[in-house]
């Protein structure tokens, strides 16, 4: 466990979990919610500009209306929709009225994700029409390598990112941020890359290191916490982990980082709100315990 680590249990866990699991569990919303489009960075934001929200696949076992109703009361206003919520086998009035039901709870998508993608152009054509249709600005995703001058035609068609999610040691493809990072270089900026910390850990890079690498790519980040390392790992409550969560939060403070900081809680998906709360009250802690 790093020194950082065990202060920032010592000096604002309690504050994290109670802030998480006595407030938004009991439906209140703190004052400091922001409603959509405003902006970030003004007083008194407990989140310090970064928009902090839910990967949907934290609540794929939940309905779209438990889902939204889950996210509201864990206190955050921002989503990255999984396919469990918004298939991809959907109609565009489909996907504009589950995009027109997460704004109208007061929630902005900033993503969807992780799509997985194939060499097949009108697989490819679909994914963008997806976010085409519903007003999402990043796809998260797993192409392949032989992809990628394929989807740089249609990121410059559509104009919308691609963020690559790297997907640990097993991945033959990308298993580290960093593989993804060298591989988009030669293509448009607008194929970057969703950082999932716990992933590159396990590949023995440091993820607040590789968030100030990746900076200029970086549209989308999957956040959490692991029990350990080594191995496929067993992914944990944040703060009850491994990783450094004040480093990884300093980086991404550093690089004034503007996309998604998407909690993707792992355990116990068939009752995942109180750890989805109790990992969003030590971020909202942690980001307390930065600011003073």
């Amino acid at each position: 466990m790093s020194s950082s680590t065990a202060l920032s249990r010592r000096g604002f866990g309690r504050l994290g979990a109670s802030a998480a699991l006595l407030s938004p569990l009991a439906g209140l919303v703190p004052q400091a919610l922001a409603a959509p489009g405003d902006s970030p960075r003004s007083d008194g934001d407990p989140w310090l500009g970064l928009k902090v929200g839910v990967a949907s696949y934290s609540l794929s076992k939940l309905s779209l209306d438990e889902a939204i109703k889950g996210i509201r009361r864990v206190g955050v206003n921002y989503v990255s929709i999984k396919d469990s919520h918004l298939p991809l086998k959907s109609t565009a009035e489909q996907r504009k009225a589950v995009v027109r039901k997460f704004r109208d709870a007061g929630i902005t998508t900033l993503s969807c994700g992780v799509v997985g993608m194939n060499d097949d152009e009108a697989s490819l054509r679909n994914a963008f029409e997806y976010a085409r249709d519903a007003g999402i600005p990043t796809i998260v995703c797993k192409p392949t390598r032989k992809s990628l001058p394929q989807l740089d035609k249609l990121v410059k068609e559509f104009d919308i990112r691609l963020a690559i999610h790297n997907h640990g040691p097993e991945d033959q493809v990308w298993p580290s941020p960093l593989d993804a990072w060298e591989a988009v270089q030669p293509f448009d900026e607008r194929i970057g890359l969703c950082i999932d910390v716990g992933h590159t850990a396990r590949c023995g890079v440091d993820p607040a290191e590789a968030i100030r690498k990746c900076a200029p790519r970086l549209y989308d980040l999957h956040f959490k916490d692991l029990a350990s390392r080594e191995g496929k790992s067993r992914p944990v409550v944040v703060g009850w982990g491994v990783l450094d969560t004040l480093a990884m939060l300093r980086a991404l403070l550093e690089i004034k980082y503007s996309h998604h900081v998407g909690l993707e809680y792992e355990a116990e998906m068939n009752d995942p709100l109180p750890g989805v709360a109790e990992s969003i009250g030590y971020v909202r802690g942690a980001l307390a315990s930065l600011k003073s």
